[in-house]
């Protein structure tokens, strides 16, 4: 009894360390004082003032958009590098997959670094496509990581019994293999989504004066004082991924209830 409830009691201060920040922060942003330490009553004020301040809704634009194409382009190439890896004899399998950990396990700033002087090496204007290139970059890794767990789960024989009836190769894959690696797919993507929306090292790097996301925004704003539309944007974006993580997990559980009938 004493046991569980010490596991309980754990797991309980574990949840609130981690998500007392947040509280606060969305606590602060209905907050009518601009005090961080003064309550002056509930007011919707810095949500309106959110969407009228152009440099926020320009930074969350680039954010979004940076974040959507970068996912989108990584878990393309970042699938076909996994189906390539994958039909590899072990060794090469082996070095390759040590290749691919390698810019996991380096400081963001290495890649970022990097990047920056691969773009001026070459005379490539910094700017949003130096970005996006850069967000692909590191984002190619996590994609393979996903896929590949499901690659392995994959057995061949299905593929060549769709040969065998006639299907071509591409209909083979399309019609066999794809809806087997599609959670992986699914998981790849969402975590590129994710590291690109987070990402501010590699952006503050690779970006020209021109261009600002949400985190290098906010760096800027450090150092005059963040606004408080910042915690209005910041709840926005906390609630929009709750909501997201919500309706994933309800699906998934509604599809294990299904195959478990």
């Amino acid at each position: 009894m004493v046991k569980k409830w010490c596991s309980n009691f754990y797991i309980g201060l574990m949840i609130f360390f981690l998500y007392a920040p947040i509280l606060v922060l969305v606590v602060l942003s209905f907050n009518k004082s601009k005090s961080r330490s003064k309550w002056g009553g509930f007011t919707l004020q810095w949500y309106e003032r959110l969407f009228s301040d152009e440099e926020i809704i320009s930074a969350l634009t680039n954010t979004l958009l940076i974040a959507l194409l970068s996912a989108l382009i990584a878990t393309l190439i970042g699938t076909l590098a996994a189906i390539g890896i994958n039909s590899m004899k072990s060794g090469t399998r082996t070095l390759m997959m040590t290749i691919t950990n390698i810019p996991m396990l380096n400081a963001e700033i290495v890649t970022g670094i990097s990047l920056m002087l691969v773009f001026v090496a070459v005379n490539f204007a910094r700017g949003f496509a130096s970005v996006l290139i850069g967000h692909i970059t590191f984002n190619i890794p996590y994609v393979i990581l996903s896929v590949m767990p499901k690659l392995r789960q994959t057995s061949r024989v299905t593929y060549e019994a769709a040969r065998d009836l006639g299907a071509s190769s591409f209909m083979a894959f399309v019609k066999v293999v794809l809806p087997d690696l599609f959670p992986g797919i699914f998981s790849g993507f969402l975590l590129s989504f994710t590291m690109s929306m987070d990402d501010f090292v590699i952006t503050h790097f690779t970006r020209g004066a021109s261009v600002h996301t949400l985190s290098t925004k906010i760096y800027a704003e450090v150092r005059k004082g963040v606004k408080p539309e910042m915690y209005a944007l910041s709840t926005l974006l906390f609630a929009s991924v709750l909501i997201l993580l919500v309706i994933i997990n309800r699906r998934d559980a509604h599809q294990e209830k299904l195959r478990k009938e």
